[in-house]
């Protein structure tokens, strides 16, 4: 759709976090949030054909307001794909690269990079990526992490989107608990105990596949107590993954954009890594962002 003059957001509008799994609806007015309700009818929820009628209910609950989505909503399982915009992305490549359904109702895009040969892709992060050094949450320049499923390392250089990189560490983790060899040693919580400190040094050795299946020969040999196992195999990964993304990183922090609890573990491999991490409000900067696209756009 072509974007016409009478295609704004405007400074009272609805933003759609509308993720894989859940989605997150905010009324944003002149900036601040008036109202913000959580749910689980992430894109998987919703059938084929069904998400106009998925807007057209937020719009009775929330206000029949202009609309900003963003998220797996604009990918190939979404509504409507949105294309990627490639790295180096700011806050405008974003707003002018805004793909329309209709004259109320706009998808974010996703931003790409390839590196060394190597491509890579991310949908919704980008938002709060931008969104935490637009509001000063992080500094222009900065190497951020989004540790879940997929956790995204990204260099930011003058307030854009240089570059980045996505480990699968969380959902090795799951299917390690779900499906592997492994699965019955890894029914217990993950606690930042001396567990998962110890799989965090491990992790540094990098030598993954090799220190997982230690994993069983130490149940086997009465070396580890199955009670820890599951701390030390997140510790282990997440250990290899923090190790390898900080091994070529000049920078001496790492700004991370997670909930508590993942974010507290993230933290102590940070720091076993010889550098400091700094917490920033993920919704403050999702918040932050979709305010400045909206404003551009």
């Amino acid at each position: 759709m072509v974007v016409s003059d009478a295609m704004r957001i405007g400074e009272r509008f609805l933003a759609v976090d509308w993720g894989t799994t859940n989605r997150r609806v905010y009324l944003i007015e002149d900036g601040v949030v008036i109202r913000s309700e959580r749910d689980d009818r992430g894109v998987k929820a919703v059938a084929a054909g069904a998400f106009p009628a998925e807007v057209a209910t937020i719009r009775d609950s929330f206000g029949d307001l202009p609309m900003l989505l963003a998220g797996m909503v604009g990918s190939t399982i979404g509504w409507q794909v949105a294309p990627y915009v490639p790295a180096p992305a700011g806050m405008m490549d974003l707003a002018c690269a805004l793909s329309w359904v209709d004259e109320r109702t706009a998808i974010v895009p996703g931003v790409s990079s390839v590196q060394g040969g190597r491509g890579d892709v991310m949908r919704g992060e980008e938002v709060q990526l931008l969104g935490a050094v637009a509001a000063g949450l992080a500094p222009p320049n900065a190497l951020l992490a989004q540790p879940g499923t997929h956790c995204k390392w990204v260099s930011m250089e003058d307030g854009r989107i240089a570059g980045f990189t996505t480990a699968m560490t969380g959902e090795l983790f799951a299917m390690l608990r779900g499906h592997s060899i492994l699965a019955p040693q890894l029914g217990g919580s993950v606690s930042p105990g001396d567990a998962f400190r110890e799989g965090v040094e491990h992790g540094k050795r990098r030598d993954l596949a090799a220190d997982l299946f230690g994993v069983r020969a130490a149940a086997m040999l009465n070396l580890r107590d199955d009670a820890d196992a599951a701390s030390y195999v997140s510790g282990l990964l997440i250990g290899s993954d923090v190790a390898a993304r900080l091994a070529d990183s000049r920078h001496d922090a790492v700004h991370l954009l997670a909930d508590p609890v993942l974010g507290a573990l993230y933290t102590i491999a940070i720091e076993a890594n010889g550098r400091e991490a700094f917490a920033i409000d993920s919704h403050a900067a999702f918040v932050a962002g979709i305010v400045r696209i909206g404003a551009m756009s």
